[in-house]
């Protein structure tokens, strides 16, 4: 396993790292859970990526109970949570002050940790001032609850707007962003965030490196009922890209980009995995996993990075053809 700098700080992550998403407290029982988390962990994987959304909270008392058995040494590790999404009631959702401290502690408790190592703002919240948000995660840093805080999903803009509160007020802005980053997603990453890697540091824990399924070639007859694609709103664009004029556009492209693949002696999900780690910018890419099989395929993805070489990215550019008018890499 490869470790890159979070951003500009001194934390060092897994170039591949864990997430529960869908996964914990939903679609696996504990038994699969335990096992998918210790082999990551055996894989040198040191980051498990979590949110108070997730299962309503249920994937976070998995991961916490797994945590609590594993006895791991503490600095081993890295767990995090994202604030936002934690009920139904005025107070309990948005980044106010009030629901940011609440929920860090409703997290600690199921994680059963004395602290966050990272801590996200799951979205931006138009509706508090930007002010208090900052100052909240500030002060959970400063009494020892989080080490690190980020962003997530929220535009340059507003992330350079929170460094710049924190600055002017002497509190400690953003670290990193988690962003939505593979090879049909990849303005944000790569051209909007460009200024922010070199001006505030920033680092990135990309997520959904397969397009929630679509890199692994499995819709290519279609969208199924009951997948990640249809039940989550934030992923209806992959919908319309599966769906009629869609589908006849991409599907040529996957066929392609799996013959990349085939020639580099890989799985088209492998290289897609290792084609964002590709990018310095990127610190750690969020895997999933259903079974250990799953897991295990995705971790040679490491083998594959240094394969992808000048000649081998031009070979995918041309496949895609969504790059960005101008790249910092």
């Amino acid at each position: 396993m490869e470790y890159r700098r979070l951003g500009r700080s001194g934390l060092q992550v897994s170039t591949l790292s864990f997430g529960s998403w869908l996964t914990f407290g939903k679609q696996l029982d504990y038994e699969s859970a335990r096992s998918l988390m210790f082999r990551a962990y055996d894989h040198g994987i040191n980051f498990f990526d979590n949110a108070e959304q997730y299962a309503g909270g249920k994937s976070e008392e998995v991961m916490g109970r797994i945590l609590d058995e594993a006895h791991w040494d503490r600095s081993t590790y890295v767990v995090s949570s994202k604030v936002f999404w934690g009920g139904d009631k005025p107070n309990q959702k948005g980044l106010s002050r009030k629901h940011i401290i609440e929920a860090c502690h409703a997290a600690l408790r199921r994680l059963q940790v004395d602290y966050l190592d990272l801590y996200f703002c799951h979205r931006p919240d138009i509706q508090t001032p930007i002010e208090e948000t900052v100052r909240a995660m500030s002060d959970l840093i400063h009494q020892g609850y989080i080490l690190y805080w980020g962003t997530s999903e929220w535009s340059a803009q507003e992330i350079q707007e929170a460094y710049s509160v924190a600055r002017q007020y002497h509190l400690v802005p953003p670290t990193m962003e988690q962003p939505q980053y593979h090879l049909f997603h990849r303005d944000r990453v790569e051209k909007e965030y460009h200024k922010l890697y070199s001006e505030i540091g920033l680092g990135t824990t990309t997520w959904s490196p397969l397009a929630s399924g679509l890199l692994t070639g499995k819709y290519l007859q279609g969208v199924p009922t009951k997948t990640r694609a249809t039940e989550h709103p934030e992923l209806g664009w992959l919908v319309e890209r599966l769906t009629g004029a869609g589908a006849q556009a991409l599907a040529p492209k996957i066929l392609a980009l799996n013959e990349i693949a085939h020639d580099l002696g890989c799985k088209l999900p492998q290289l897609a995995i290792a084609w964002c780690a590709h990018n310095p910018h990127v610190s750690t890419v969020i895997t999933g996993a259903s079974h250990i099989g799953q897991l295990d395929e995705n971790m040679r993805a490491l083998d594959i990075i240094p394969k992808l070489t000048p000649e081998v990215i031009a070979r995918i550019e041309t496949i895609i053809d969504n790059k960005p008018k101008f790249l910092t890499y």
